[in-house]
């Protein structure tokens, strides 16, 4: 398959004189990088076609005044997927609330395509999207962090085709949700995004084709109950849903599109950290016995559930058994590519060395990743708390620390845009046996209408804990308290009635000179001067954190993966060249936290 991708790719991808902009950090991995040949990987795990073209590469880009039309002549030429702030785009410059970013390029498309309908598909576009295929605007999409996906085929022409992409982003002077995008970073505020940030890609699909897939296992009955949507959702062709075992059928089932079949697998083998078993799963339309689409996917049998322990606190649960939650908090930014890892191998990297450091779960803060990131963490084991991006100033975290209040109210459209790109993050990772908890809220940055959310959280996706705001304004709702407490761990609060957690804590800094983002400005909430300091207060602290979980903590959060930026409190740098503690301490450390549960 990635022989094929990369054939398509290089057909249709010119090699340039591209290089890195500016002089910021990098990663070893910005050296791998080929614009002929960038990110190569099928970008879309959980719902696979054999055949596709990746369109990532060098196109041509410009910044112009809002409410341009399409310039004749464009900037220069941009490395897609990179986004436009970041030192891999090539370009590296500032797109204001006033401006737009154009993008644009040709390709041709395969002769074996013919009779096809052709699919061009986005993993994410920061924030507004208008695409052009041929001259003619064929869609929009608002919504920074989740795929969208448009069939080109009406538009399509002889020869060479013309794709251009108009973006803006009002980054923090709009309503979006945006994470720690600043215009003006500092302090814990990072360098804005914008435009393509992730894999675009076109496909041949037939008319009758496969758009969404939702996997829900249930170990208690051992079945799998799916749920295939299809281009066509008053067709009567049939989906046939296959589960595999090592190639070995399990189970099977028939169906509409839009039906929900349950799937026997029965003695299933369990998806956990320590064995993250994956089974295979083959998805088709048919119509009269004939295969009209054929799509690969996978699934897990895993149970994530609270219960009420034999001291009466109650306890998160993986599979029916008390299970300690504990990993940092990962906040996904890269020097070189900002919201972009350099390359596949990077965006797994993270993942490795969490496991590698003793942790079992990720906590992924305010941002969402690629699909492919929930692939790592499904495959690898591990699990992952997921964070709605915060966003809209109306009760934002600057408010009320310097105003006391809150600065202006959401309107309408900020909350039915909040509403409907939350759903879409819950459609993007709901088949991922990786994810375990939905996050909506973090430290009442831009909370809203607690309850109301939590309540259509829980009722769109039943088979997940809801943790209502991490560290912000507690109401009783949802399935967590969840308190932050910088720098050593502390339970000031506690609810009987509900999972009790430290969702973050630590924030131990350490600049290390030669892998610094800025010469001055760097913090962390304290600051040591080698890795055997920090690491003895790593430990102390994990120390502290083993008594707590005998009080009542389920899980922990430390702050952080790594240095982002001016933040200097990671656990690697921000290049990730240096890991700042002692690994065999840190996770020996590690370790007797996750087992205090079980004694």
């Amino acid at each position: 398959m990635l022989s094929i991708s990369f054939i398509l790719t290089f057909a249709v991808c010119v090699q340039a004189q591209w290089k890195p902009a500016g002089d910021k950090l990098k990663t070893d991995w910005a050296e791998k990088i080929k614009p002929a040949e960038v990110l190569p990987e099928y970008p879309r795990p959980l719902l696979e076609r054999p055949l596709w073209l990746n369109l990532n590469g060098e196109w041509e880009y410009a910044i112009l005044d809002k409410g341009k039309v399409e310039p004749e002549t464009f900037d220069g030429r941009i490395l897609v997927p990179f986004p436009v702030e970041s030192s891999l785009s090539g370009v590296q410059k500032t797109v204001t609330e006033k401006q737009e970013l154009w993008y644009r390029r040709t390709f041709t498309l395969p002769s074996a395509w013919k009779g096809k309908h052709v699919k061009l598909n986005f993993g994410a576009v920061d924030w507004q999207a208008d695409v052009f295929v041929n001259d003619i605007l064929v869609g929009s999409h608002r919504g920074g962090y989740t795929p969208f996906s448009f069939d080109i085929t009406p538009f399509l022409t002889s020869g060479r085709q013309k794709l251009a992409v108009r973006v803006w982003d009002p980054t923090d002077r709009g309503y979006q949700p945006l994470g720690k995008q600043r215009l003006n970073p500092e302090g814990i505020w990072y360098t804005a995004v914008t435009g393509i940030w992730q894999t675009v890609w076109l496909e041949p699909v037939h008319a009758s084709h496969v758009t969404a897939i939702r996997s829900i296992p249930d170990i208690d009955s051992e079945t799998v109950s799916v749920t295939v949507e299809t281009s066509d959702p008053q067709s009567r062709d049939v989906i046939e849903v296959r589960i595999l075992d090592g190639g070995v059928p399990v189970g099977s089932a028939k169906g509409l599109a839009g039906k929900t079949l349950r799937i026997p697998v029965k003695n299933p083998k369990l998806w956990t950290p320590e064995s993250p078993t994956l089974y295979s799963m083959t998805v088709s339309v048919l119509r009269a016995g004939n295969v009209l689409d054929r799509v690969s996917s996978y699934t897990a049998m895993r149970k994530i559930s609270t219960a009420r322990d034999a001291a009466g606190i109650i306890r998160m649960q993986l599979n029916g058994r008390d299970h300690f939650h504990y990993g940092p908090l990962d906040q996904g930014w890269w020097p070189d590519g900002l919201y972009t890892a350099p390359t596949d191998e990077a965006l797994a990297y993270d993942i490795v060395k969490t496991k590698e450091l003793g942790f079992n779960m990720i906590r992924k803060h305010v941002k969402v990743e690629p699909a492919r990131w929930y692939y790592h963490c499904d495959r690898e084991g591990i699990l992952v708390w997921q964070d709605m991006p915060s966003g809209d100033h109306g009760n934002h975290w600057e408010a009320h620390v310097y105003g006391g209040g809150s600065d202006r109210a959401r309107t309408a459209e900020s909350i039915e845009n909040y509403c409907r790109e939350w759903q879409e993050i819950m459609d993007l990772c709901i088949s991922n046996p990786s994810v375990v908890i939905w996050v909506p809220f973090n430290e009442a940055w831009g909370q809203f209408d607690t309850e109301k959310i939590v309540a259509r959280t829980k009722a769109y996706d039943p088979s997940r804990l809801v943790n209502p705001a991490s560290g912000g304004n507690h109401r009783a709702c949802g399935d967590i308290l969840d308190l932050h407490n910088y720098p050593g761990p502390s339970m000031y609060l506690f609810d009987p009635q509900r999972v009790n957690v430290l969702g973050e804590y630590g924030g131990i800094g350490l600049p290390m000179e030669g892998h610094l983002w800025w010469d001055k400005r760097n913090w962390g909430y304290v600051q040591f001067k080698n890795r055997d300091e920090v690491t003895a207060e790593y430990v102390k602290y994990a120390r502290e954190l083993q008594q707590l979980v005998r009080r009542g903590f389920s899980a922990a959060v430390y702050t952080q993966t790594t240095d982002v930026e001016g933040e200097v409190n990671g656990l690697m740098t921000y290049d990730r060249k240096e890991v700042k503690v002692n690994e065999a301490a840190v996770r020996a450390a590690n370790q007797a936290v996750i087992s205090e549960l079980g004694k």
